[in-house]
């Protein structure tokens, strides 16, 4: 698998996957907003005449499309996909100024997901190899943060919809896999406020998410650690889980520190 697209590569989790597959010879393709960070990354990269930057915001989805279309022409196919792009805010259901950050995290975490797969499915086909979807859902997808319900549904609704994908798409070369980051110490963890238990450098994570991507895990969280909480969360009753976050710390709203 040598062919690799990559959204949200310029920084964070992007960055690292876009590192660690370039280092195993890969040929990317790499998609951000910040034109300026994804050149200085490629420069960065072994073999850096290999890659294609693609300056566009995931949420621009005809700009997503003429990338990925450009990208198979270049590369004469695409092997994975990795749909890294997301943001994170604090949202309060009761302040109406958070409805348009709550609207703004969906369409870049869940509908931008869509978008980034739908231009590569039919070439994926069509190429008769195995192939990989990759969706990035979070541990905070698997049960409703206070404070975080945009973030966490965000999550959640990746898990689903990449769920329903994988069994769309189960009779063909291509599997669809979720990568659910536990706390990856990049620039989205780095302004949390509070305790981030199993914290993971990102070229680790990088390296664990290659290896369950290559496999064709279906759902993987990582650290391991993260996915031990993850099921205990999963098997709290309602009444237990309320009470035990109630008190939980919330993720910094936008434009707040």
């Amino acid at each position: 698998m040598k062919r690799v697209f990559i959204t949200g590569a310029s920084s964070g989790i992007g960055a690292a996957l876009a590192a660690h597959y370039a280092a195993q010879g890969c040929t990317l393709g790499l998609l951000a907003r910040r034109g300026d960070a994804l050149d200085a990354l490629i420069a960065s990269l072994p073999n850096p005449h290999l890659h294609r930057a693609y300056p566009a915001d995931v949420t621009d989805h005809g700009a997503v499309r003429i990338a990925a279309e450009s990208f198979l022409a270049y590369a004469g196919g695409c092997d994975i996909v990795i749909a890294s792009a997301g943001i994170s805010h604090g949202t309060i259901t009761e302040l109406a100024q958070d409805l348009p950050v709550f609207e703004s995290i969906i369409a870049t975490n869940v509908t931008a997901t869509v978008a980034t797969f739908a231009p590569f499915v039919a070439a994926m086909r069509a190429q008769g190899t195995p192939a990989r979807l990759v969706g990035i859902g979070s541990v905070a997808g698997v049960r409703g943060l206070p404070g975080g319900g945009a973030y966490s549904a965000s999550k959640a609704a990746v898990r689903v919809y990449c769920e329903a994908l994988r069994v769309e798409l189960r009779a063909s070369a291509i599997k669809v896999v979720t990568i659910a980051p536990g706390y990856i110490d990049t620039p989205m963890t780095q302004k949390n406020k509070y305790a981030m238990p199993f914290l993971m450098a990102p070229a680790a994570f990088a390296a664990a998410a290659a290896r369950s991507i290559e496999r064709g895990a279906s759902y993987r969280v990582i650290p391991w650690q993260m996915g031990v909480v993850a099921r205990l969360l999963r098997a709290l009753p309602n009444w237990l889980y309320d009470m035990a976050f109630a008190k939980a710390p919330h993720k910094a709203r936008k434009g707040t520190s």
